[in-house]
């Protein structure tokens, strides 16, 4: 099984916002981050993406973008998040199983690509949803399972 590392957690208390990072947040079951504007009653309640592609897209295009300006809820090092794959599922820490719901999204004009001019989260960003809930943490563990 693939592992990695819980890099940062980000969220914005509505959608269409840049994410801040938060150094811990409550992932509830069938909803998503307490205090995330994504959460709710359907299957895109937290996304992720690969620290990788970040480091990539910072270096390709001498950036600086840090966590939560691609408005992610969750960077995570060390696992390639495309080839875990729809119905896939992550477990974070000990208690948080997150399950692959969509892998992209249709691109439209956002505040990320308004800001940025580069966006990832439609071509590679992980839609989830929450199967258990609990506590993570920056720096938790990530697994495939």
């Amino acid at each position: 099984m693939a592992k990695g590392t819980l890099y940062s957690i980000c969220i914005a208390p509505e959608r269409g916002q840049l994410k801040k990072e938060v150094s811990q947040a409550r992932i509830i079951k069938d909803q998503g981050i307490e205090n995330d504007g994504h959460a709710g009653p359907w299957g895109r309640q937290v996304t992720c993406l690969n620290l990788a592609s970040v480091n990539k897209v910072n270096e390709e295009k001498n950036m600086n973008v840090g966590p939560g300006e691609y408005a992610e809820n969750l960077l995570i090092d060390g696992i390639d998040l495309v080839s875990v794959g729809e119905g896939g599922r992550l477990k974070i820490g000990s208690d948080v199983i997150l399950e692959v719901s969509q892998i992209g999204k249709e691109d439209h004009p956002s505040v990320v690509t308004r800001t940025l001019g580069v966006t990832l989260l439609p071509y590679e960003g992980l839609f989830c949803r929450v199967i258990e809930g609990g506590e993570i943490r920056k720096g938790d563990p990530v697994e495939v399972i």
